[in-house]
């Protein structure tokens, strides 16, 4: 059997959006994670960036379960002595709203140069407007 290598001109890459709001955040960075990888593709490649654009709307409106809220905490070290910060949900999404939504999609996504390619196709806004109109992204329900 032969492996297919599919070049970088041959590939159609389709723009998709999905609306956040109210969804839960795992079953929104699951399926935005699947979409940038191109496991809905047929000519899905481990090794290659064959995934789609994914717009993500009204990502400061993602829901959680439970006390995630407030017990669910988002650690990040500076790199200086007694540098580790740590900002539960509430606070990152007051500070930073697209920030979780990024962080849980990034650690569904493999690790290296293809994972931060991934990443490069990802578009995240905190409100309901984007600027990816002429693209004419599908919406993607969750």
């Amino acid at each position: 059997m032969k492996t297919i290598f599919v070049k970088d001109y041959e590939q159609k890459r389709n723009w998709y959006v999905i609306d956040a709001a109210g969804k839960p955040l795992g079953r929104v960075a699951a399926k935005a994670a699947s979409v940038l990888r191109g496991k809905n593709k047929a000519t899905f490649t481990p090794n290659q960036n064959m995934g789609d654009y994914v717009v993500i709307i009204n990502a400061d409106k993602v829901a959680v379960t439970g006390n995630k809220e407030e017990d669910k905490l988002y650690r990040h070290y500076t790199g200086f002595v007694r540098g580790l910060r740590s900002y539960s949900f509430a606070k990152l999404i007051e500070k930073k709203p697209t920030e979780p939504l990024k962080i849980t999609i990034n650690g569904m996504l493999p690790n290296g140069r293809l994972g931060r390619a991934l990443m490069g196709n990802l578009k995240v806004y905190a409100g309901a407007e984007h600027p990816h109109t002429a693209q004419n992204p599908q919406p993607l329900e969750v």
